[in-house]
């Protein structure tokens, strides 16, 4: 059981979220998705959008959502090694900074992403990804470590609207370059992507001063391969799953709606510039960056009410009732998304969307720590446990979110299979409520 820690290292570390959560905003959901489709678009409804990257041509969302799988699937096969060598030499911190530079440092070299660079910009977009789920392995690991059981729900919330507040305040800096006309064409948008690092850095020192390095080495090696370790310890933990029904059902739950939930942020942009339209001079024309940026940004400062609603719903109703309802919610997302064609379609999903976004993140993390064994130490391989379920999941949802474009050419067939995944993560969270009653 850990003691109560001085709020002063939870604030640091929800700071933490308020550092890198500038990333998942302005890279994966706003402006580099409306960027990148729009220097590899040739304007023309009438044809599809192909790009070449090293010689293989295909469409070019097709190539954005595949690479988001290949990054996620490197980031699921690295994070027990990594994880592993970190418990080993006791210093889970300097790991955590590890993936912190190279997710900063590879979105300033997005600055240099012009059109014709189509790998720089792919190749550069798909470090920045492992550098930030990298660095969430260890993070998320932090959580039963800093906080007792009481309060983690309470931390988790802090730590995603401390997210959302800090992502929506770069957003708005970004503004100013990017509705500012400010330089070319191409600059405001490729000045934004080195502010994100910049942001991303800078206020990640904060956390860095005040987090402890982590527990005390364990062994000083007991003959065993670190590198194979990392797996060692993951099968290790997934049979001691294994054995405890509930928490078991719940990981494959929180595996399915995942990947619903995963797939729909990465990929909102994308279907707002392709699937959805507005009305311009008596005609519909495709969404563009200067109507895809703010209707992200509605879910930005929607879910920060959105992750505190639902930790107080949480006390009253319990964790997985929650939860329950609000992949219900989700279902009904998708239903409409399929329908949705005009922009005011769009912003209204948008709202709806930011309300349970942050919500179930939120208390998808803190159920989990809670369903924790009470005397479990290593939190880091339980939550690498987690991390690898997670990541997994994006693998699958984007993977097969981009293939069934790429078979049919339209979106709208891959947002059926997100609706699928809902209902049996649906499914399988009822099975949780029922083998325990007590979140």
């Amino acid at each position: 059981m850990t003691t109560r820690s001085p709020k002063k290292i939870q604030r640091a570390w929800a700071m933490y979220d308020w550092a890198n959560s500038a990333y998942n905003l302005v890279i994966t959901s706003t402006i580099f998705p409306a960027y990148y489709v729009a220097i590899t678009s040739d304007k023309s409804e009438q044809t599809t959008d192909y790009v070449s990257f090293f010689g293989w041509k295909l469409a070019n969302s097709v190539l954005l959502e595949y690479s988001l799988a290949l990054a996620y699937l490197v980031i699921a096969l690295l994070s027990p090694v990594l994880s592993s060598i970190a418990d080993y030499k006791g210093n889970k911190k300097r790991y955590m900074q590890f993936y912190s530079y190279l997710g900063a440092i590879s979105c300033m070299g997005l600055f240099f992403f012009e059109p014709g660079r189509i790998e720089l910009g792919i190749i550069c977009s798909m470090l920045a990804a492992i550098g930030y789920c990298g660095s969430l392995v260890f993070y998320n690991a932090y959580l039963p470590e800093i906080a007792v059981p009481a309060e983690q729900d309470a931390v988790s919330a802090r730590g995603y609207t401390y997210g959302y507040i800090g992502s929506v305040l770069l957003q708005l800096i970004c503004f100013v370059f990017v509705f500012g006309k400010i330089g070319n064409d191409t600059f405001p948008f490729r000045f934004s992507f080195f502010l994100v690092g910049l942001w991303w850095i800078g206020f990640a020192q904060i956390s860095f001063r005040a987090l402890p390095n982590g527990n005390p080495a364990a062994t000083s090696g007991n003959g065993k391969n670190v590198l194979s370790n990392g797996f060692r310890e993951l099968n290790q933990v997934w049979q001691q799953v294994k054995q405890m029904p509930r928490l078991k059902t719940y990981l494959s739950a929180f595996f399915f709606y995942s990947m619903g939930v995963q797939t729909v942020m990465l990929a909102a942009t994308i279907f707002g510039s392709k699937e959805v339209r507005k009305p311009q001079d008596g005609k519909w024309v495709p969404m563009e960056a200067s109507d895809l940026i703010p209707a992200i940004l509605i879910i930005q400062l929607v879910a920060i009410a959105g992750a505190m609603i639902m930790a107080r719903l949480s006390r009253k109703f319990g964790n997985l009732n929650v939860l329950c309802g609000t992949v219900c919610l989700w279902i009904g997302i998708c239903i409409a998304a399929y329908f949705t064609y005009t922009n005011v379609q769009f912003y209204l999903l948008a709202v709806t969307v930011g309300l349970v976004m942050g919500g179930i993140q939120s208390l998808s993390r803190s159920t989990y720590s809670k369903l924790l064994p009470a005397d479990t130490h290593d939190t880091t391989s339980f939550f690498s446990l987690y991390d690898v379920m997670e990541k997994m999941s994006i693998v699958l949802g984007m993977f097969s979110f981009g293939l069934i474009e790429h078979v049919f050419s339209t979106m709208r067939y891959s947002i059926l299979a997100l609706i699928a995944f809902f209902v049996i993560g649906f499914l399988l969270l009822l099975m949780a409520r029922r083998q325990k009653t007590t979140l």
